[in-house]
């Protein structure tokens, strides 16, 4: 089998660094570098994860996370996902699935698209997470190996 590698540059605009346009490459199905240049905090990860007004995530996806009856079924379960996909992987994923799964359901929580008729019109144009967000749930996800 023959493995095809894909690389992209991407520019958007972050809320954390001011509107100021930031770019990242997707090499194959990855982020490899992360958004902000520096690992995220894993604590602050999963306090976000857990934030259901803020990233959702827990509205689709199950996991090893508190209050598991909250805990959504349309999507894949979390738990080990470390263990199956790298942070570069996971922080592609977490920016734009729709790279992957064009038909996904999942918001891109960093691209920003010019039509997104999944969000409300007060989040069109602009990122869901800040770069530092989404560095703190990679690599918080990347902590669950089992």
């Amino acid at each position: 089998m023959v493995g095809l590698a894909l690389a992209a540059t991407v520019l958007v605009a972050s809320p954390s660094t001011g509107g100021e346009v930031r770019s990242y490459a997707i090499t194959g199905d990855a982020i490899l570098q992360p958004l902000t240049g520096k690992q995220g905090d894993p604590a602050r990860g999963a306090a976000l994860m857990m934030d259901r007004q803020r990233s959702l995530c827990t509205l689709c996806h199950s996991g090893p996370f508190p209050e598991p009856h909250l805990h959504g079924t349309l999507a894949p379960d979390l738990a080990g996902v470390g263990a199956r996909l790298s942070e570069g992987q996971i922080r592609l994923r977490v920016v734009d699935m729709r790279r992957l799964v064009p038909d996904t359901i999942m918001p891109s929580y960093y691209r920003i698209a010019d039509e997104e008729r999944r969000l409300a019109a007060s989040w069109r144009g602009k990122p869901i997470l800040s770069s530092a967000d989404i560095e703190d749930i990679v690599v918080y996800l990347a902590t669950l190996k089992g």
